[in-house]
């Protein structure tokens, strides 16, 4: 009987042993393995809902047959000194604040990480006070970001735009205070300028979000036939972006919505696969390295890497949900840098309307190395109900991509640092002279 018993119980061992490494095999993708149309389904857990969709082909938008992602070994990156140490110091007088309208905002938040272990209650929202003031250079700029838009037809349009992402409050990088001295209140400041097509050249826009998070967010619009400044509702969020299928809050990377009209609920964690390290002079080629039925980088852009995600849905709370383009956004959020790398986006009704993925490309900060958050990506959404589609990248095929910080204090011969220049609305009143 005993050793009946002593049988029985290594057998029971035996099996939680290899059902433990099986499913630790799993858990993950062996670096070199070809992910391809006829094994997809293998490694379906380890993507977005969007891409699971664009593999199974149920929509207009559709990987093409002979597609492949070949995965590589995850990246391991060095945090950013400031950054880190500001989370230590000043994360643990963070706190949530609920606002009258059902929504909320924080308080106590100085600079680094919000909320460096979220967790119950609200585990959602903290995750995505996280996206919001997640690491981000104090400066990024570019003058070569090209926007590809598509239709159900395959005919194709291209705009180039002009840059600058200026953080001014709530900085953490080498050698810059907290707050910029000319910071005016504004926690961080998006400017585009079209430069190309040449009918469209000057358009610009200046987008302003304040350290007050219960202020609107500001939004500008200089038009050149006009000569003159146009100020656009704050409510006006769902507005394409410069004709393409971004809106307001898709643009940047990811969620660009704000902390106080929304609220998160965590749905699960997850492994996802994204693209983090590309040479610029490929990622930027769009018409050499894309598939060009659905604009999708193919193997020479760069290898595909497993990240771990916070899986979470955002959405507008109820007194901000009339008129509002979305009804949630299913966001996969990276555990470690909180940055934004896929969207699943549903439409007032709750069906699948757009697909996102935003791969943060990696390139080095001054004095902080290679970094995943640096302002380089590739941006591109599909609408899966209107056949169209956008894919923007912050380089070309000259590899000429976004640089950061003190780069960009002579960026091709411009001094992108200068606020009175790209981050004011005095600024949008120069361009033309």
């Amino acid at each position: 009987m005993r050793l009946a018993r002593w049988l029985v119980s290594l057998a029971l061992l035996a099996g939680l042993a290899f059902g433990g490494t099986a499913r630790a095999a799993e858990d993950t993708i062996p670096p070199g393995t070809v992910i391809t149309m006829q094994n997809w389904q293998q490694y379906k857990q380890f993507m977005s809902v969007g891409l699971q969709d664009l593999f199974a082909g149920q929509y207009h938008w559709k990987l093409p047959p002979d597609v492949q992602l070949v995965v590589g070994a995850p990246a391991v990156y060095t945090p950013v000194k400031e950054f880190a140490a500001d989370t230590a110091k000043y994360s643990g007088q963070v706190r949530i604040v609920n606002l009258p309208n059902g929504g909320h905002a924080i308080a106590g938040y100085v600079a680094g990480l919000p909320f460096p272990n979220p967790s119950a209650p609200m585990k959602g929202y903290k995750i995505l006070v996280n996206n919001w003031y997640h690491y981000f250079p104090w400066d990024a700029c570019g003058k070569h970001l090209w926007n590809h838009l598509m239709d159900r037809f395959g005919d194709r349009t291209a705009n180039n735009l002009e840059l600058n992402y200026r953080r001014l409050s709530y900085i953490s990088d080498y050698g810059q205070p907290h707050v910029a001295p000319d910071a005016q209140g504004i926690y961080f400041s998006e400017f585009l300028m079209v430069l190309a097509p040449e009918e469209s050249k000057y358009v610009s826009q200046l987008t302003l979000y304040y350290t007050d998070p219960n202020k609107p967010i500001d939004l500008f619009l200089f038009i050149p036939a006009l000569r003159r400044t146009l100020r656009l509702s704050s409510a006006a969020r769902c507005a394409p972006v410069v004709g393409t299928d971004l809106t307001q809050d898709d643009v940047k990377w990811g969620f660009n919505g704000g902390i106080t009209r929304f609220d998160a609920k965590y749905l699960h964690d997850q492994k996802v696969l994204t693209l983090i390290h590309s040479d610029p002079k490929m990622f930027g080629n769009v018409q050499k390295y894309y598939y060009p039925s659905v604009l999708f980088p193919t193997p020479a852009v760069g290898k595909w890497q497993l990240r771990d995600v916070y899986v979470i849905s955002a959405g507008r709370i109820p007194s901000q949900r009339s008129g509002y383009c979305y009804s949630r956004r299913v966001m996969y959020v990276d555990k470690e840098t909180y940055n934004d790398l896929w969207n699943d986006l549903y439409d007032a009704a709750g069906k699948l309307w757009k697909i996102q993925i935003i791969a943060h490309i990696e390139s080095p900060i001054p004095h902080e190395g290679e970094q995943f958050e640096t302002g380089n990506f590739i941006n591109t959404i599909w609408d899966v109900q209107n056949a169209h589609m956008t894919s923007s990248q912050s380089s070309d095929a000259a590899g000429r991509w976004f640089q950061d910080g003190e780069n960009c204090r002579n960026y091709e011969g411009t001094d992108f640092t200068v606020t009175s220049k790209y981050n004011t609305v005095q600024a949008l009143s120069q361009i033309m002279r």
